[in-house]
């Protein structure tokens, strides 16, 4: 048996304690920090990817270049050009196109090499040309010079050795003394095909680097000015829709319970809010004419326990006003049949239902259950269902629906109640129904042709038990014949003068004495099981229940509306 108690939470307030940061402040916190992180990803996908396109671009420009190159030199005279140098008639001419092609090209540097073939450890410079606009030195003909490291010799090898056709060197970060930049390599054959030198183009990366921190200045940029103008739009959106209407409410609430008067303005003509904030505006103005009036009448009457009642009768109209109670709800749909009640153990209760659609397509659900019972648990319920209508009607999923009422219950839960609750929404054209389930009881589901049967998933914490909580969903397929049930642990634990308790297998047995009924006839059905197994005992529990038969996009064959 589930016991009804409170639970510790981190959001709990102790009195004295300053006040915590408020709706708006938080939810533009949020938002902001869920901006930043999205930038943040955003840019450093960007900046890799740009970074690899234009590391792409100036490796195939190189090469391009390399291979130019390649086909001005004559590997025949390799041998030549390395004995005589600027000697040879030919070695001049070879030089000045390939001075002409760095000019050219913007390549910083081509030049062509000899390994030593021993152990690749020394590079003889045959061939040195420069950009006229660096500020580069050039090697001159025949100066040797250790090769730079391991990764350089491994390249040189596969050159010479015919195993690789072109090599690339990366240094982004630059090196000894040049700044960042991408050396080409390819080798220089005869006409044998012999690997006789190896020709280079080294291009400097300045424009990559000053592009990229261009880049970067503009998404801090554009970040910054996202983030104010969220600040300015939600802080302005969040005032004047959600927190400037509660703030009357709660003054107002305040006033009420100091002088115990109605307003001379009543909150409906400054609110003017067409959701449940507007609903509980004028279930305040209601309650404080109606209360204003059972106060005079209880002066007269002087009696006690006659004012209890009333104040206990009148809060159970409220409480029964902010329940859907007309049936049926949607006479135009077809789609669904649906009936529901509440019968409190006390005269308020913590349990509620919930139902609404959020738009032609998708019906929202709701089965909950507050912790302990009587005034407490009704106010704790009555704020939870508005809640969760108002995330509902936001088009959030099952899951972000709860996640979302779950910080919202917990940062305002001084006495540290909690809630537990069945969502679900139900696509009519498909009869698909998401669901998550906050520590709530199993729902009963019944397809066409089959029994009622228990779909058990596996639960999440309940609500406003602790802050940052996450919630599964699942997901089941309804045909058109099905039928859903949802209930409080009130049903099944329904308890006699012996201490025994009704049980699921009893209620699922009632569910299937006439599983084809209508959804009001079947909750009678169960009904009428608990009250013949409880008899004379006090009703231990509020006792909910809510049952639907989804129809399909077309009336279900031989059943005609049954509410």
């Amino acid at each position: 048996m589930k016991q009804k108690k409170k639970i510790g939470s981190q959001n709990g307030t102790v009195s004295g304690k300053k006040r915590g940061p408020g709706i708006v402040f938080k939810s533009i916190s949020g938002i902001v920090l869920l901006l930043v992180v999205f930038s943040v990803i955003v840019s450093i996908i960007g900046y890799n990817g740009f970074t690899d396109a234009l590391l792409t671009q100036y490796s195939e420009g190189a090469f391009l270049t390399a291979e130019y190159a390649a086909a001005m030199v004559d590997g025949e005279k390799m041998d030549e050009f390395a004995e005589r140098g600027p000697d040879s008639p030919t070695y001049q001419d070879t030089w000045n196109q390939l001075d002409k092609l760095c000019n050219n090209t913007g390549a910083t540097f081509i030049y062509i090499i000899r390994p030593d073939l021993s152990d690749y450890r020394h590079i003889t410079f045959l061939f040195s040309t420069i950009n006229h606009n660096s500020d580069f030195t050039v090697f001159d003909f025949g100066y040797v010079r250790e090769t730079t490291n391991d990764e350089y010799r491994e390249k040189y090898r596969k050159l010479y050795e015919g195993t690789s056709g072109q090599e690339l060197v990366l240094r982004d970060r630059g090196y000894i003394e040049t700044q960042p930049h991408i050396t080409a390599m390819v080798p220089i054959r005869d006409q044998l095909g012999k690997t006789t030198a190896i020709l280079c183009v080294q291009r400097q990366m300045d424009v990559m680097t000053t592009t990229r921190k261009k880049y970067v200045n503009r998404v801090i940029t554009v970040l910054i000015i996202l983030a104010v103008l969220v600040i300015i739009i939600q802080g302005f959106y969040l005032h004047r829709v959600c927190l400037l209407p509660v703030k009357k409410i709660t003054s107002e609430a305040s006033r009420f319970s100091k002088e115990n008067t109605a307003a001379a303005e009543k909150l409906t003509k400054t609110i003017h809010n067409r959701d449940e904030i507007g609903v509980l505006a004028q279930s305040i103005d209601q309650m404080e004419e109606r209360i204003v009036k059972y106060v005079d009448d209880l002066t007269k009457i002087t009696a006690e326990k006659q004012r209890i009642r009333t104040e206990l009768s009148l809060a159970t109209r409220i409480q029964a006003d902010m329940l859907p109670n007309i049936f049926p709800p949607f006479p135009g749909r077809r789609e669904f049949d649906l009936f529901a009640s509440m019968d409190p153990a006390k005269e308020v209760g913590g349990d509620f239902y919930d139902f609404f659609l959020i738009d032609d397509d998708h019906l929202c659900l709701v089965m909950a259950d507050v912790s302990g019972k009587g005034i407490p648990a009704a106010l704790f319920m009555m704020a939870s269902k508005i809640i969760l209508a108002n995330f509902a009607k936001m088009g959030k999923a099952p899951c972000e629906i709860l996640q979302e009422a779950n910080h919202a219950i917990c940062t305002h839960n001084r006495e540290d109640m909690f809630i537990t609750v069945w969502l679900g929404i139900l696509e009519l054209s498909t009869g698909r129904l998401t669901a998550a389930n906050a520590g709530h009881e199993d729902p009963v589901i019944r397809q066409p042709g089959q029994p009622f049967e228990l779909f058990k998933v596996r639960h999440d914490f309940v609500l406003g038990g602790m802050d940052g909580l996450r919630f599964r969903e699942n997901e089941i397929r309804l045909q058109p014949g099905s039928r859903l049930f949802l209930y409080t642990d009130g049903v099944p634990e329904a308890t006699n003068h012996r201490n025994e308790l009704f049980g699921l297998d009893r209620m699922v047995q009632a569910l299937n004495e006439h599983p084809d009924d209508s959804p009001k006839e079947i909750m009678n059905h169960v009904r009428n099981a608990v009250d013949d197994f409880v008899s004379e005992a006090e009703q231990f529990d509020d006792l909910t229940m809510l049952c639907l038969s989804y129809n399909g996009t077309e009336p279900h064959p031989g059943k005609e509306d049954s509410l």
